[in-house]
């Protein structure tokens, strides 16, 4: 299949891409700069000679964060033709009819539950994909965990997603009192969405358990905003990596009928600090490489089971217990 780039494709493409970025980026002093970099590329004969679409789409991309890094700012090539839609793609129903079958095919990004020795659960986040979509693969990937004595969440692969999943995730974790977890600035509307816990969840409620929280450098945008969610109020204990980075929600459109451009029109930020991990990162409790981070998690949440054995309010078998110290002293000698 030939990709039909022409030597205009790239000017074509600036030329959309400049119009988008400066009407719908959510740093529009940044945007002008962005723009610049862009026509500076163009005129310097960058692109000559580019005949693949994703490797034009790949030099667009990395000109586009060579300004500020945003790592949410990006150009995509698609082999199939897109969506006839001027206006952001999610407004667009087959689009996000692609989007849905594509999350249900993931079980919604959540990749994997297991109970490890020592009754610990483990739940692999892969991408925290829209509510409306997932809702029900949410609360059954908590109610596999609800006999755990501890809790593992693994977001050492989880590329992002939505803010509702997140808050919406995040509820169940925490007790019936209402958190401010975050908030979002959308510059089209130019208005401040808040996000808070919700006192009445319809799956189980496990805010009595330990967690912990594996990142990576690949860990990203709405995984990061789960990691910050929980770590800002002391939830859960974060182990591996300094996260990506990558703080600003956004949209997709569509530049032509194979390229696809996405911008942040967004910015979460902490609703006491008005801070984000923008280009910083989430970093971890405890430093550990990702390779290590399982490892370095069971340990932990066996400590403090067997740790919290010694409590008179502690409600769980003794064989539970028992189990736990077996398991510590495996992983000890491993």
């Amino acid at each position: 299949m030939q990709d039909n780039i022409t030597p205009g494709t790239a000017a074509s493409l600036i030329l959309g891409i400049n119009a988008k970025i400066r009407q719908h980026y959510i740093y529009p002093d940044i945007a002008e700069r962005i723009c610049l970099n862009l026509d500076q590329h163009l005129e310097s004969g960058a692109y000559e000679g580019i005949s693949e679409g994703e490797f034009l789409a790949y030099a667009l991309t990395t000109h586009l964060q060579e300004i500020n890094h945003d790592q949410h700012l990006w150009v995509r090539w698609h082999p199939d033709p897109l969506p006839e839609f001027e206006g952001p793609l999610y407004q667009d129903p087959l689009w996000m009819d692609d989007q849905h079958q594509a999350a249900k095919s993931e079980n919604y990004g959540f990749h994997k539950a297991k109970i490890l020795i020592g009754n610990v659960g483990y739940l692999d986040i892969r991408k925290f994909y829209r509510l409306e979509w997932g809702r029900e693969a949410a609360i059954e990937a908590l109610d596999f965990q609800v006999n755990s004595n501890a809790i593992i969440f693994d977001l050492r692969r989880c590329e992002g997603g939505y803010s509702d999943m997140v808050t919406f995730f995040s509820s169940h974790l925490f007790s019936e009192k209402a958190i401010h977890l975050h908030s979002i600035y959308w510059r089209d509307e130019d208005l401040v969405q808040e996000y808070w816990t919700d006192a009445d969840v319809p799956g189980p409620r496990l805010d009595d358990l330990p967690l912990y929280l594996l990142t990576s450098k690949d860990t990203f945008s709405a995984g990061e905003q789960f990691a910050s969610n929980l770590k800002t109020h002391q939830r859960a204990v974060l182990i591996g990596e300094t996260t990506a980075g990558g703080a600003n929600p956004g949209a997709s459109y569509r530049l032509n009928s194979h390229f696809e451009l996405f911008i942040p029109i967004g910015r979460a930020f902490d609703p006491h600090t008005n801070q984000n991990w923008e280009s910083t990162g989430i970093s971890p409790d405890i430093p550990a490489h990702p390779d290590d981070a399982l490892k370095v998690a069971h340990r932990n949440a066996l400590i403090e089971i067997i740790s919290a054995a010694e409590d008179a309010d502690f409600d769980r078998p003794q064989n539970a217990v028992l189990e736990a110290k077996k398991a510590l002293e495996n992983l000890e000698n491993s």
